[in-house]
């Protein structure tokens, strides 16, 4: 028997420029009366992590501040935030005020300061334990600084394990944001290379929730045994093919404004909503092969540094590690659902011809080179000796791959990755 019923989740949404004055208001109204507010070094500095605690403040909720969130997380920064707010609890709401990074971050503090046990006994397996919360999180406020994690909508919170050298996460309804506060202010002030890692972020939410294996084609699943990603379905398709028109519009003129020292006006509140968009729609549909992909992309990089990121370590940020083989990947699926890569092709770019498999992967592959996505693998250190062990940590990611339109063997894998090794 296949399955008969696809489920759908979001959290409550406010979304426009000033919305981050509000937060205070909101988190008033749960009840809080002490919250922790997440944060990172430079969202601190930029101003905007006080805009929030002002609010907070002036609603009489006691703030906390921890601003040691770390730029694509590990489960030892993860762990020193727990132990940050283990100490300083208890607190009755936490708030996220950042990247995707901050926003995870303050998930795993909102699930452990509440329930027992360490943070990798909640990891997916077979890296972690995967176990359920046994007590309620703690309610979450997410205010994105950036456009494209999606994480303010989300129940997945990712992170680096550095022992292991793989990018991995805990996923668990119970992490879905309460309310998500989603404020074009504030990601205006992007600089124009996380404008574009970010953005491709967006994009790939958008076309691999569309393209995901359709809910009607998994097996039949009891109530219990339904998870968050539960493959395409009428509803996501509309959220994901919205944030696809709308980046077609937008994506190009937003990266251009920001590097000419522009806000992005219009165009940055297009990012914005387009980011929304494909967050409610992979939030429930599901990702698959570039975001498994990305993980050990992630994981493993050795020397690369992101231009508009930080310069003290190497990094592969979250978008750009999505993208580097999205081109190939949507080569691989076009077969199991030719009209909707078509369909996602036009979106992307309307004027585009041609109804063969290499449609979508050029309307990619032109948009990464547009606004500056490394020219594949090879640009950010990987070569030809490196394909069995990038297959290998994504082999580890079931969970994504599984939602892929077609089966996925490891070979299928080294193919998409080695062919990602250059573009154009």
């Amino acid at each position: 028997m296949t399955e008969t019923v696809f489920t759908y989740a979001a959290p409550a949404l406010k979304f426009g420029r000033g919305a981050a004055a509000e937060v205070g208001y909101d988190v008033r109204g749960w009840g809080a009366r002490r919250a922790l507010l997440v944060t990172d070094p430079g969202v601190l500095a930029a101003g905007h992590a006080e805009t929030v605690a002002a609010s907070l403040r002036s609603h009489g909720v006691e703030v906390v501040t921890y601003a040691g969130a770390r730029v694509e997380p590990t489960d030892a920064s993860l762990e020193e935030a727990v132990a940050f707010a283990r100490g300083e609890g208890p607190f009755d709401a936490v708030v996220a005020v950042g990247g995707g990074s901050s926003i995870d971050t303050a998930k795993a503090v909102a699930l452990l300061v509440t329930n027992p046990g360490e943070l990798m006994d909640y990891v997916n397996a077979p890296i972690g334990k995967a176990r359920g919360p046994e007590q309620p999180v703690l309610p979450l406020a997410a205010v994105p600084t950036t456009t494209g994690t999606g994480a303010e909508s989300t129940t997945i919170c990712v992170m680096d394990v550095l022992a292991l050298k793989v990018k991995t996460g805990i996923s668990h309804p119970a992490l879905r944001p309460r309310l998500a506060v989603v404020d074009p202010a504030l990601s205006a002030t992007q600089p124009a290379g996380v404008i574009a890692a970010a953005g491709m972020d967006i994009l790939c939410h958008a076309l691999e929730s569309y393209t995901a294996r359709w809910y009607g084609e998994f097996p039949a699943k009891e109530p219990q045994q339904r998870v968050p990603y539960c493959g395409s379905n009428p509803i996501a398709d509309l959220w994901s093919e919205k944030a696809m028109g709308m980046l077609s519009g937008a994506f190009r003129a937003a990266v251009r404004a920001a590097r000419e020292g522009d806000d992005g006006g219009e165009a940055a509140e297009q990012m914005a909503l387009a980011a929304t968009f494909a967050g409610l729609g992979f939030g429930n549909a599901g990702v698959h092969i570039p975001h498994a992909n990305a993980y050990p992309i992630a994981g493993r990089v050795r020397d690369f540094r992101p231009a508009d990121y930080p310069q003290d370590e190497a990094m592969v940020p979250h978008g750009m590690a999505v993208a580097l083989t999205a081109p190939e990947a949507f080569r691989f699926t076009f077969d199991a659902a030719p009209e909707r890569h078509l369909r996602a092709a036009r979106l992307l770019s309307p004027g585009v011809s041609g109804s063969d498999a290499s449609v979508l992967p050029g309307v990619i592959a032109s948009l990464m080179r547009d606004i500056g996505i490394p020219n594949g693998l090879a640009e950010v250190g990987y070569g030809a000796g490196d394909v069995d062990a990038l297959v290998d940590g994504a082999l580890q990611q079931q969970r994504l791959l599984a939602t892929a339109p077609k089966d996925v063997a490891g070979e299928d894998l080294a193919t998409i990755m080695t062919a990602s090794l250059e573009h154009w």
